[in-house]
């Protein structure tokens, strides 16, 4: 039988679906469009869109799609910049929501901010993680405080690190990120030291590494031309991930294998320490600034 095209069904997603990668065989369904906070001078990844929950409506006619195509689905994606801003009970209405129409489902992750948790008591947080909520990644992108203030982030290190302590009570898993060159030219070192120092305190499941990449569009590009902040080079940023994979102490996962680093890593810790480290001393003896550069001009999209 021929299908109209008319008549195809379509999951309501708004915009760019980002994902990290710890979540490819994950479902995807969209709880909430762009952020809640949306100030950060280095992103353009939900561009002019503000912050919408999707209406219980929306994502009920995912889920009978999604049960249909997907019926035995272990894990959910909620797709948007922090869906776990939503309130507590929004979140337990959502996930009971899910496991009515997709039984088999384990568990449940999505992104968040350190800020997320204000709104939620102990108690509420351990709820949400008997419904199977877990896995949360947070955009930590940096410990070093002085790049946190000057890049809009809305959070400090010792809100992370306070923030992490709660979910490691809750038994709520998290992934964490680590953004390269964002404290600017000639602070590398001093970021990588302060990052280490904030994740050493915690437990992430894994660290994602990715690299600051610049577009026209971002609201930093205004500080770069007028001077007031100065991009790290390549070299810089990739010294700056060594003294960071050295100085870390937890076990622990790191995914910098994504378009935004020009040498790309994947690894376990303590275990794949030495190899890291050696890999990122060969590409320093050679691969030149120019051509680290040249790639990173060239990404078009994240």
């Amino acid at each position: 039988m021929r299908t109209n095209t008319n008549d195809l069904e379509r999951l309501h997603f708004t915009g760019t679906v980002w994902r990290p990668p710890h979540e490819a065989l994950s479902v995807l369904l969209q709880a909430t469009t762009a952020c809640t906070h949306g100030r950060c001078k280095f992103c353009t990844l939900y561009g002019d869109l503000r912050f919408r929950m999707s209406p219980l409506s929306e994502i009920e006619a995912d889920l009978a799609i999604i049960a249909r195509y997907a019926p035995r689905a272990r894990r959910v994606f909620l797709v948007g910049a922090n869906p776990f801003a939503l309130s507590y009970r929004r979140l337990a209405r959502l996930a009971d929501r899910i496991r009515d129409f997709l039984p088999k489902v384990e568990t449940i992750g999505m992104f968040a901010r350190a800020t997320d948790l204000r709104n939620k008591t102990a108690e509420e947080l351990a709820e949400l993680r008997a419904r199977g909520i877990t896995g949360l990644t947070i955009g930590t992108e940096t410990g070093d405080d002085a790049a946190l203030a000057f890049m809009n982030k809305g959070t400090t290190a010792a809100e992370t690190l306070h923030a992490c302590r709660r979910l490691d009570e809750a038994g709520i898993a998290y992934h964490l990120t680590y953004m390269t060159g964002l404290s600017g030219a000639g602070n590398g070192v001093r970021a990588a030291r302060a990052t280490a120092a904030l994740f050493n305190e915690l437990r992430p499941r894994t660290i994602g590494i990715v690299s600051l990449t610049l577009f026209p569009e971002a609201p930093l590009a205004a500080d770069v031309a007028a001077g007031t902040f100065v991009e790290a080079s390549e070299r810089e940023r990739l010294e700056e991930l060594r003294a960071f994979i050295a100085a870390l102490r937890i076990p622990t996962v790191l995914q910098g294998d994504t378009v935004s680093n020009t040498v790309p890593l994947f690894g376990r810790l303590p275990e794949d320490r030495a190899r890291l480290l050696a890999e990122l001393d060969r590409a320093c003896a050679t691969q030149s600034e120019d051509t680290l550069a040249t790639y990173r001009r060239q990404i078009r999209h994240l």
